[in-house]
């Protein structure tokens, strides 16, 4: 699988770089972010580790681009940031996940390892095309009809979406669809389903109040 790495800091591209090579990726740095739409342009990777603070594009902006032209490509931000609110921020334009610097190596290769089997991992996948009131899914070809209408998706809510909608009227805790989603190796928190799941909502047109928050508890997918 390929990585693209976009830092404008050498020494910690580099470091990042080495760690994923030993785990068997392959990878590609881009230090600009200008670079980075010509290069995908050219050729798709299986997932990208985007920091914020870029020369060129800054990292929100390029996040928004690469999600409003490649839903399915995996972002993982890397922040500097210590605020809250830029990393909502970010889960909102679409990122998949976040880590914030600085950072622990092997924290971040197993995060890298989970958004990219997301992918991969075809005992994840549902055969089929799912039809629930007027939401349809075809996990097969990773798209998503909502009154006909094909919506665009990130990985963590096409994921969501599939969960809830095979499970319809089952509750799901935030605990447990951190499990379920972003998978036990990896530390996220709660506000990062609450954002996802808010971004999920908003994206489902007419069908979005069937998506019911369960003050005290979770989630769950009203059946149609």
């Amino acid at each position: 699988m390929k990585i693209l790495i976009v830092d404008d800091e050498e020494d910690i591209a580099g470091l990042i770089q080495f760690h994923l090579e030993e785990e068997g990726f392959q990878t590609e740095v881009c230090h600009n972010g200008m670079e980075v739409l010509p290069r995908l342009e050219k050729h798709l990777p299986d997932g990208i580790i985007l920091d914020l603070m870029l020369p060129g594009i800054g990292g929100m902006d390029l996040c928004k681009r690469i999600k409003e032209k490649y839903p399915h490509i995996p972002i993982l931000m890397v922040t500097a940031k210590t605020g809250e609110t830029d990393v909502v921020l970010g889960l909102e334009l679409g990122a998949d996940d976040y880590i914030r610097k600085p950072f622990n190596i092997r924290e971040l290769v197993a995060r890298v390892r989970t958004v990219t089997r997301r992918t991969t991992d075809p005992s994840q996948e549902v055969q089929g095309t799912i039809s629930t009131g007027k939401i349809q899914i075809n996990p097969t070809a990773h798209k998503v009809f909502v009154e006909g209408t094909e919506i665009d998706l990130t990985l963590i809510e096409f994921k969501l979406l599939q969960l809830f909608a095979g499970n319809p009227g089952v509750a799901f805790s935030r605990d447990k669809l951190l499990d379920r989603i972003w998978g036990k190796d990896v530390f996220v928190t709660d506000r990062t389903v609450d954002v996802n799941i808010k971004r999920l909502r908003d994206k489902l047109l007419s069908e979005k109040e069937r998506l019911e928050t369960i003050r005290g508890v979770g989630y769950r997918f009203r059946d149609a």
